[in-house]
């Protein structure tokens, strides 16, 4: 499933700027005078959408984009061209922030213009038929209401793009540029006592106490404690 989604960005690269070649590798093996770099830097985790059917399985694939050129000039507005382009596509995502240092020096590269291109892998899943009911359901209604938070790392930094869940109820979502998130839906009883929360390949158990039944927003401040995930 990924080989299809790298000839199709290649395709699409293709399409929208003049280039020699697009190479599904590391920066810096350039061949011919012009080309793209859309090298697979890793897989991401990705809520599934929420449907009405079954959710299906999705990750976030996240490429590292360069460009080369004769002239380096050249190569900027090619990727200035195409990071452009990239922003009007519905279903890719451009993340901007600079990759850490040690991420150009495993490359064996110094630092250059780039962005990642985010793009869902997706599998969709047949619905299983439901069980036939053979008792009485007692359906009880009870009262809920949203429940929202903010994470905040070192300096009071919000912490983008993170996965916030609450295991009791199967339900995540992500931080926004300000680190805030919300569930829209939650029961008051029982109240919200543990949380999950992900963020730079980090995981973090969240125990909530009174705080959780107040109604107001949680911050929760992520810290040197959290654990690397395995």
């Amino acid at each position: 499933m990924i080989d299809a989604i790298d000839q199709r960005l290649s395709a699409w690269i293709q399409e929208t700027i003049d280039v020699d070649t697009v190479l599904l590798a590391p920066p810096g093996a350039q061949e011919d005078d012009s080309g793209v770099s859309l090298y697979l830097l890793e897989l991401a985790d990705a809520p599934p959408p929420r449907t009405m059917g079954r959710s299906p399985l999705q990750l976030s694939l996240r490429y590292l984009v360069t460009t080369w050129a004769k002239e380096i000039t050249e190569a900027h507005r090619l990727l200035g061209e195409l990071a452009l382009a990239a922003m009007e596509q519905t279903d890719f995502e451009l993340d901007l922030e600079p990759l850490p240092a040690e991420t150009w020096t495993a490359l064996g590269l110094v630092p250059q213009p780039a962005f990642i291109l985010r793009v869902p892998l997706r599998r969709e899943r047949p619905e299983q038929p439901a069980p036939y009911v053979r008792e009485r359901l007692d359906v009880r209604a009870g009262p809920s209401r949203s429940f929202a938070g903010r994470i905040l790392g070192p300096e009071e930094i919000p912490i983008a793009d993170a996965t916030v869940e609450v295991p009791s109820l199967g339900a995540r979502t992500r931080t926004d540029g300000q680190g805030r998130f919300v569930f829209a839906n939650v029961p008051i009883d029982p109240p919200i006592r543990h949380l999950l929360v992900r963020a730079k390949g980090r995981l973090l158990n969240v125990t909530l106490g009174t705080e959780s039944t107040k109604g107001e927003p949680l911050v929760i401040r992520l810290d040197t404690l959290m654990e690397r995930e395995g």
